[in-house]
């Protein structure tokens, strides 16, 4: 038999097909094939979005948050005046009917059922707590008036502030008096008192006698007994200055003298 052809085979047809063609042709395919997915693969490494790196933010005064903005400070409503400490000690009576409805010497009406009272030195509007020293209940009253007229007492309590420590039935008790707050200076002008007439005839007379010697007025005021005159001797800047003209006024003149603050005629 002769030797088989190296390089070729023979078909059924007679027809010679090169060796290895088929394979050969599917190596190059594959070769090819794969060459191509290494480039796509190196186009899409290249061209795929790199994101930047993160950066640290810059530290400055354009990169440092601002502090909220403080508010202004709300306004303070002012405070009463605080008064040195001011303290006395002595007898309290208290008033009511008969004066009530009737104009104070501060000028407002005077209503026994609401926590008022009678000083004669302290500033109209003054708060004072009045302790009992009887029992030790207090209460707080405000000035409006002017007295007590008796000698002893230290203030007159409305029937409302006389309730309020005990004192209703009594009608007196020793007392403290404690100074809260005052819509003045304690410091002012003060008078004597030397006498209250309920005609005008007698003052006139009693401060023509004064005259040569003290300033003298006369200050008309209403009563539940009437109409009254009050003489007043001097004006002094201080009320140890006026406690001393009482004294004064007492020796030489027999008068039963108040020292009072001087509040201008209604």
């Amino acid at each position: 038999m002769p030797p088989a052809p190296l390089f070729g085979r023979e078909t059924g047809r007679g027809k010679k097909v090169p060796p290895c063609r088929r394979p050969c042709r599917s190596f190059l395919l594959l070769a090819l094939a794969s060459l191509a997915a290494a480039g796509c693969a190196r186009t899409r490494a290249a061209t795929a979005p790199v994101p930047p790196p993160p950066t640290s933010p810059s530290i400055g005064p354009a990169n440092i948050p601002s502090s909220p903005a403080t508010p202004a400070p709300t306004p303070i409503a002012p405070l009463p005046s605080v008064p040195a400490p001011h303290v006395e000690v002595g007898i309290a009576s208290w008033y009511g009917a008969p004066f009530n409805g009737r104009i104070a010497s501060s000028g407002e009406v005077y209503d026994m059922n609401q926590p008022v009272a009678a000083h004669r030195t302290l500033p109209f509007g003054s708060i004072v707590r009045v302790t009992n020293m009887t029992n030790g209940r207090h209460t707080d009253v405000r000035i409006v008036d002017r007295g007590p007229f008796v000698g002893g007492r230290v203030i007159d309590l409305s029937r409302a502030a006389a309730h309020d420590i005990g004192m209703l039935g009594p009608g007196t008790a020793r007392v403290r008096l404690e100074l809260l707050s005052a819509p003045a200076p304690l410091a002012g002008d003060f008078t004597v008192q030397i006498g209250a007439f309920a005609h005008r005839q007698d003052a006139e007379r009693l401060r023509s006698r004064l005259a040569a010697r003290y300033t003298v007025s006369i200050q008309e005021f209403d009563s539940p007994a009437g109409h009254f005159f009050r003489v007043q001797v001097g004006r002094e800047p201080t009320l140890q200055a006026a406690q001393r003209l009482a004294a004064q006024l007492a020796a030489q003149g027999g008068f039963r003298t108040f020292v009072m603050r001087f509040d201008a005629t209604r």
